[in-house]
């Protein structure tokens, strides 16, 4: 009578000379998957996506931590990365036009249309990441399949609203340690404070990036391959948004189009961010191939 030997994963680890072989193989597949059409794809979603997305926000982590203070936080942080005239037309979609009295019905149809329009960009980022993963929906009633991504999208919001409200907190309150102690702190200790604060950022960034990777595709990812896929795609990330920061102030490329250059500015911001996701998620999966094939 024969056994069978049990699966178990490859013994092989990551080597630092074995990078150039895996960054060559994920920007092959990547560059062979189309990712400029992909990214603008996502980008034009992310137009439609935007004020809803920004309301929800608001609403979850305002909640929580002060209306007023959340939207400061958010166009302050859209401002470095974007820029002033872009944060501004976004603080405008965000005014509100008043108080008048809405019936249940109405306000249920607005709620479904908020939501509906705000998972629109992430169940696209999913819809792409399936297809990077060869994966299959959970189902194939494609209706069905439709509401569940968009729940799992709704459900990546609140992710989002979560993370920003910590980070919010954190840095409100290094801020507020770092002012009221400036006077009896060396330069030292207070550009200690910076460097803690920017390390905070790089991880929110990165535990973002992970969420996407591991939650987002209908494939079972391990988290090996999501931890390493995640750390890249925040260096990328962070890198680059400095990167386009300068290139907006300096270029200002949003200025040849007029009234719609904030439009166009927020495209291209997200465009990029799609590159590098959908880049680090095919490094995810070349890792992935690579070190922990069954057998």
């Amino acid at each position: 009578m024969e056994t069978q030997t049990p699966l178990t994963r490859s013994k092989r680890h990551f080597k630092i000379k074995h990078l150039p072989e895996l960054l060559a193989t994920a920007g092959k597949n990547w560059f062979n998957n189309d990712p400029f059409e992909k990214s603008a794809i996502v980008a034009y979603y992310s137009i439609l996506s935007l004020p809803a997305l920004i309301i929800i926000i608001l609403n979850v982590v305002g909640s929580i931590w002060g209306r007023d203070i959340v939207r400061g936080e958010l166009l302050d942080e859209i401002s470095k990365a974007i820029g002033r005239d872009t944060a501004e037309s976004i603080r405008l979609m965000l005014v509100d036009k008043g108080d008048a009295p809405t019936s249940i019905f109405a306000n249920s149809i607005g709620i479904a249309t908020l939501v509906y329009g705000a998972t629109g960009v992430f169940f696209q980022i999913q819809n792409m990441l399936d297809k990077i993963w060869d994966a299959a929906p959970n189902t194939t009633n494609g209706i069905l399949a439709t509401i569940i991504g968009r729940f799992k999208s709704f459900g990546f919001i609140l992710i989002i609203g979560f993370l920003l409200l910590i980070s919010f907190v954190l840095t409100s309150v290094l801020s507020t340690f770092g002012k009221n102690l400036s006077r009896f702190l060396s330069d030292y200790f207070l550009d200690a404070l910076y460097i803690f604060d920017i390390v905070i950022s790089l991880s929110f960034i990165y535990v973002l990036f992970a969420m996407m990777f591991k939650l987002l595709p209908n494939a079972s990812i391990p988290w090996r391959a999501v931890r390493i896929g995640a750390a890249l795609t925040s260096l990328l990330f962070v890198g680059g948004k400095y990167v386009l920061a300068i290139y907006f102030r300096e270029m200002q490329p949003g200025s040849t189009y007029g009234a719609a250059g904030s439009i166009i500015l927020i495209m291209l911001w997200v465009s990029y961010t799609s590159l590098i996701l959908f880049f680090g998620a095919h490094f995810t999966k070349a890792y992935s191939e690579k070190y922990l094939r069954l057998g």
